[in-house]
């Protein structure tokens, strides 16, 4: 299925989905987070983004209109009329503010999109605990960290769970739904009939490292990078291997230098830290060096491959 016709699924949605998550409030602007909103709002919801400053959330409104306008040249191509009401109408629905606590106060769900940092998770939430109506969800979309461990500052952990969108969220139609022990089955069925209603495809997961896509994918990646650490092959030979045998889109250490050493880096000590003896987690000196010497990957120009023009 072609990722327009499930943009254009996502036009008319389930009411009783919205009835029950309206108000949808997006904690952070950045990638992951604008693409949140976009998503959201196409769907019928209505979204507020916040961030530190307006500056940042000029920056991410811009984004989000201009990623709206490339869908609806695409969705519209021969009705462009309808393509600007859908542009305008999904805007519409997106407002943007630098205070939190005045905004969970609307807020039927609260999912932050914020720096992988346990410490800065823990005081946005416990902000904003003891203020959200007592029907409020809280959500993250963390990749790497416990969402009990996130949700263990807040009371309301029978409403906590993760949702764990994937880049680039208008188009990736996966959505991990990653419950704890303590999230409430009125919770997660609130959760499911949303992730349906924003149009994706979710799965459920337990609390457990990397949920399923990366906890499968980062060890992937660091067992490419072993291999190489070895000289048992060669990172295009890896590569083309595992495209070519394994029918995979995107070889392992072409991923990791998308994904950024910095970020696979941090994950991997984060889990060897937390899971010492699982031999899987043991942190990588070739990955360390490139991270030291900012070969961070793509984003900066070179990684395990150079793309420097």
């Amino acid at each position: 299925m072609s990722c327009l016709s499930v943009i254009s699924r996502n036009f008319s949605t389930s009411s009783v989905a919205r009835a029950a998550i309206k108000n949808v409030t997006v904690v952070g602007g950045g990638l992951m987070g604008s693409g949140i909103a976009q998503v959201s709002a196409q769907s019928g919801h209505n979204v507020t983004i916040v961030e530190l400053n307006q500056e940042v959330l000029d920056k991410t409104h811009k984004s989000i209109q201009q990623s709206l306008q490339r869908v609806a040249k695409k969705v519209y191509k021969e009705k462009p009329q309808e393509g600007e009401n859908f542009v305008s109408e999904t805007l519409s629905r997106i407002s943007t503010s630098t205070n939190l606590t005045d905004v969970v106060q609307s807020s039927d769900l609260v999912l932050e999109a914020i720096v992988e940092n346990l410490a800065i998770k823990h005081k946005l939430f416990k902000s904003i605990d003891d203020i959200a109506p007592a029907k409020t969800i809280f959500a993250s979309n963390t990749s790497s960290l416990s969402i009990g461990e996130i949700a263990s500052v807040c009371k309301r952990k029978d409403k906590f769970a993760g949702l764990h969108f994937f880049n680039p969220v208008p188009v990736m139609k996966l959505l991990e739904v990653v419950k704890t022990p303590e999230t409430s089955d009125e919770t997660y069925e609130k959760l499911m009939a949303w992730a349906k209603a924003i149009g994706k495809t979710a799965i459920t997961c337990k609390d457990t490292p990397g949920f399923v896509v990366n906890r499968l994918l980062v060890p992937l990646m660091a067992e490419a990078i072993r291999m190489l650490e070895r000289g048992d092959a060669s990172p295009k030979d890896i590569d083309i291997a595992m495209k070519l045998g394994a029918g995979h889109p995107m070889g392992p250490i072409e991923l990791a230098d998308y994904v950024g050493h910095d970020t696979t880096n941090s994950i991997l000590n984060g889990w060897h830290d937390k899971f010492p003896e699982n031999p899987l987690f043991n942190p990588l000196s070739s990955l360390q060096k490139l991270v030291d010497e900012k070969k961070l990957g793509v984003k900066t120009g070179e990684g395990f491959y150079s793309y420097k023009k």
